[in-house]
């Protein structure tokens, strides 16, 4: 695709207020793909101003219309799916099968998800003598990143749209064409004009300037936990909603009589999708001390098959943030079993598929996020070990638990501080509930809780006959 020189407001594509630009970057070969504006306080502005207008109408919608135009983005974005994941292979450094397979194909399902929830979802209900309606909070700030470009746009777009409200994006400055091409999608399903808004933009400039926004009713960022909570305070001085799904430090718990070399292999998978970059991977692997150096041993095996099979992580910071976690890990005295800071390539920002062991609880690679492909297996004594050591970060994202059956990993999953917990090997549901407990965020993603986060209530109260 040829990059957009505007910003996409109000319907048509419009000249940015300023003149400066950001380049995008092919992370595999580190050369420049294209280059989209960088957008101002000016821009967001304009795009707040033109989806405050068409509020009124896109929130009077009935809902069947708003599911329609919905089933209309989710074929359009079908139609471009091969263009979209050859743009974020491009611009992310995603495999091609992972991004046709996960990067196109999970926000396909999930914008389908949202035209059947906004025909089916009960708007309206009857209680005792009050009506109760869900009405669109209203305009809505979405701030999304880049590790999954097309899916956290959708996971915020769609259910805003399904709720009525208008939306202006400010997506990551690294994956900024993939926005443009959902924003290309939405005119072709056509949606009214104003309801939603592309602004390219760095983030303490034009992602910023939406958070503060006063016309701006409800703010929906994915993220780090830093950034999130300066959205939370500046949110909470306007006493705005948010939304927020932040980073994670998640345990792949795997209790005595489980299937270990499956829950060892598909763990190791786990961490090594999308190059670590993701923030409900779970990058803890909790092992029983009989079972330790087995398991230890199949996870240096599996994470030494991925070798080139793997992509570069998104920039050189991102890199150099990934091998300055794997230098400490080293430092504080962690076993490494496989990989290491070593660059595997010339050119691009490859990081080695890496393993430690001997990870204790406090150590800085078992308690922050890294976001790269580097796995901690850590040694626990019995079962009230295993919890303490699973509960003991400051995050709640995801997590995993593996066991001689699903009855015994349920009993030992209900106790974990999480949002969501894979059973035995559970596939991803993309219209079950997505969220954090703790310092992982704060609402929901996906599904009918997704959908709740856009909608506030209202009752009226009538005289009984």
């Amino acid at each position: 695709m040829k990059a957009h020189d505007g910003m996409y407001i109000d319907g048509a594509w419009r000249p940015a207020a300023g003149p400066d630009t950001i380049e995008v970057v092919n992370p595999a070969d580190e050369e420049v793909v294209g280059r989209v504006p960088a957008g101002t306080a000016e821009d967001v502005d304009a795009a707040v101003r033109a989806a405050r207008a068409a509020l009124p109408g896109w929130a009077a919608t009935p809902p069947a219309e708003r599911a329609a135009r919905l089933t209309a983005l989710r074929d359009a974005l079908v139609a471009r799916k091969d263009e979209i994941a050859e743009i974020i292979t491009a611009e992310l450094g995603a495999p091609p099968a992972f991004s046709q397979a996960v990067q196109v194909g999970m926000p396909i399902l999930v914008a389908g998800s949202y035209a059947r929830l906004a025909e089916t979802h009960p708007f309206q209900e009857r209680v005792g003598n009050s009506t109760v309606y869900q009405e669109p909070v209203g305009v809505v700030g979405a701030i999304t990143p880049w590790n999954y470009p097309l899916h956290q746009i959708v996971a915020k777009v769609a259910p805003a749209l399904a709720a009525g409200c208008t939306v202006v994006l400010k997506p990551a400055e690294d994956t900024p064409l993939t926005a443009q091409l959902f924003a290309e999608a939405v005119d072709e399903a056509g949606v009214p004009a104003g309801v939603f808004n592309l602004v390219t933009g760095l983030g303490p400039v034009a992602g910023q300037a939406l958070a503060e926004h006063h016309g701006v009713d409800l703010v929906s960022f994915t993220g780090s936990t830093a950034v999130g909570r300066q959205i939370g305070a500046t949110a909470g001085a306007a006493v705005k909603r948010v939304a927020l799904e932040l980073g994670g430090k998640s345990a792949n718990v795997i209790l005595p009589g489980a299937d270990l070399a499956r829950a060892v292999k598909v763990g190791v998978a786990n961490v090594m999708a999308n190059s670590g970059q993701t923030c409900s991977a779970w990058t803890r692997m909790l092992v029983h001390r009989d079972l330790y150096e087995e398991a230890v041993g199949l996870a240096a095996e599996a994470a030494a098959a991925y070798g080139d099979r793997i992509g570069p992580l998104v920039n050189a910071k991102q890199r150099t943030r990934v091998t300055g976690y794997i230098d400490k890990g080293l430092a504080e005295g962690a076993r490494l079993v496989e990989g290491g800071p070593e660059a595997p390539r010339a050119k691009g920002y490859f990081v080695r598929p890496t393993v430690f062991a001997e990870v204790t609880p406090e150590m800085t690679i078992a308690q922050e996020e890294i976001f790269g492909p580097v796995l901690s297996v850590l040694r626990y004594e019995d079962e009230e070990d295993a919890l303490r050591i699973a509960n003991g970060t400051v995050y709640g994202l995801a997590g995993a638990v593996w066991a001689a059956d699903d009855a015994e990993a349920v009993a030992f999953a209900r106790r974990l501080d999480t949002g969501q917990v894979d059973i035995n090997g559970g596939r991803f549901n993309p219209v079950a509930p997505f969220g954090g407990y703790k310092q992982s965020g704060v609402g929901r993603e996906l599904g009918a809780h997704g959908l709740a986060e856009y909608l506030q209530t209202k009752s009226l109260q009538f005289q009984e006959s």
